[in-house]
């Protein structure tokens, strides 16, 4: 397919839906309409809350751009009804949009792949009644991180140091999720690293006040800093930039996405996660790594639609 024509051709940012992140994916979906218009793309919005996917099909629409985050958009469903329509999309196929969503298989993954990954835990609700909470946090250092495995953007996460900490945290994040990744604590600096077709973008370093980087200070605060540059010798950002590539691939992720991590206090690099379907606003953290990159956000959004062409 010539560029010309995948220009002429109706694309469909997918945004929206009802998940969790349905917030966050409203105002990506915009950004990253308003970016294709302004790079000559013919752009359908379409929330997947209010619209069926077949609508795809009778308007003729051949490829989209998946804007969802979380559930039913990043986890390999909407992938594979696409697939299942005969429609290209951007970013991971279903499998790596499956496994990359899964904070538990991922984890498992990185560890068999010998890739550096915080100590961990998992607890299944059904399993939780019978847990010793006591005995769980102590092998894991006496403070942990509580993640519910199939949610993104910080949703449900909390620190605990206490058996009561611990208690509540399960319960909390057993709202959102029926199995919960229960991660060793890792006191240090955090760091994303933007991928687009198996090349690392400039890492980011992420500041915040608040204890960890949350919800609020992905979105809400204002106190938190991105710094781009990150601030680290070539050599060590060489080097994250190469783990995030191992463990890009490692869960079969693919196009598009960002790899979070972190260093602990004794220097080591930690792999939190994979995002196939990270935030695009104008100020989220994929454009501000292609900003340093060198791309506009409508070169950004273009060339993300590019490595969606098989």
């Amino acid at each position: 397919m010539t560029f010309a024509k995948l220009k002429k051709e109706p694309i469909a940012v997918l945004y929206g839906g009802d998940s969790a992140e349905r917030d966050v994916s409203l105002n990506s979906g915009l950004a990253i309409a308003q970016g294709l218009e302004q790079a000559g793309f013919n752009v359908v919005l379409m929330d997947t809350k209010d619209t069926p996917l077949s609508d795809l099909v009778e308007q003729n629409i051949k490829r989209v751009f998946i804007a969802l985050h979380g559930r039913g958009g990043e986890d390999g469903c909407l992938q594979g009804a696409l697939e299942n329509l005969g429609i290209e999309y951007t970013g991971s196929n279903v499998l790596g949009s499956a496994l990359s969503m899964d904070k538990v298989r991922s984890k498992q993954i990185f560890k068999a792949c010998e890739l550096p990954t915080a100590a961990f835990a998992v607890v299944r609700k059904k399993d939780f009644s019978e847990l010793d909470i006591e005995k769980q946090l102590q092998a894991l250092g006496g403070k942990v991180m509580v993640k519910p495995a199939h949610e993104g953007s910080s949703i449900g996460m909390a620190m605990a140091d206490s058996v009561e900490k611990l208690n509540n945290a399960l319960i909390e994040a057993f709202g959102f999720d029926s199995e919960v990744l229960i991660e060793a604590w890792i006191d240090g600096p955090e760091y994303t690293v933007a991928i687009i077709d198996e090349e690392a973008l400039p890492a980011i370093h992420m500041e915040t006040p608040r204890e960890f980087y949350d919800y609020e200070a992905k979105y809400q605060s204002t106190s938190t800093q991105y710094h781009c540059p990150c601030g680290l010798p070539k050599s060590e950002e060489d080097e994250i930039k190469a783990i995030s590539l191992q463990a890009f691939k490692a869960t079969g992720a693919s196009g598009w996405g960002r790899v979070d991590l972190m260093q602990d206090s004794q220097g080591r690099w930690q792999l939190l996660e994979v995002n196939t379907v990270p935030g695009m606003t104008q100020t989220s953290l994929v454009p501000k790594a292609a900003k340093a990159y060198g791309l506009t956000f409508s070169e950004l959004v273009e060339r993300i639609v590019l490595s969606s062409v098989k």
